[in-house]
């Protein structure tokens, strides 16, 4: 996000820090359960996603916009944005992992420049997402964190979406 945008999304540090540990919990959990191949598969593929960005205090909508992600096969995660300017964002690459039945964890970062093309910025989204039962569709819960440069911390941010499968 550009500066300007920053101060939108970054609301309450503390409703962002008690969404975030939780889900730091659940994300921990994944990569020290063992999983049964056939669940943890169940969230692989390409999914059209629609990302509303709330604020954290009060839960209000602030902006949606569509997002494209893939969860492939070992892990890892894909996602672009068009909440963003492609000139002024990188893809978000991560990881994701089941964390017991219809639910999964991921971790994600993009680095963000400024319009003259320096890096000014990480996102760190890390999400909880609930599929549906016929998994052909998911929510899911994110907490955003963004660093400078040096990794100092500049803000957090609260979102949540739904998604359909790619078809």
């Amino acid at each position: 996000m550009t500066s300007r945008n920053l101060r939108g999304f970054a609301a309450s540090g503390a409703t962002a820090a008690l969404v975030l540990t939780g889900m730091l919990v659940m994300g921990s959990a994944f990569t020290a359960s063992a999983q049964s191949e056939s669940q943890a598969g169940r969230l692989e593929g390409a999914w059209r996603v629609q990302l509303t960005v709330r604020d954290c205090q009060t839960g209000a909508a602030l902006r949606t916009f569509p997002v494209l992600f893939t969860f492939a096969k070992g892990g890892t995660l894909t996602a672009t944005t068009a909440g963003q300017s492609p000139a002024l964002f990188t893809p978000n690459l991560g990881v994701w992992g089941h964390t017991g039945g219809n639910t999964y964890s991921a971790v994600s970062e993009a680095f963000a420049f400024s319009p003259a093309g320096a890096w000014i910025q990480t996102h760190r989204l890390t999400r909880a997402i609930e599929l549906s039962s016929d998994a052909n569709e998911f929510t899911e819960i994110v907490a955003v964190e963004i660093f400078d440069t040096n990794h100092n911390p500049l803000g957090t941010g609260c979102a949540t979406s739904v998604a359909t499968r790619f078809k």
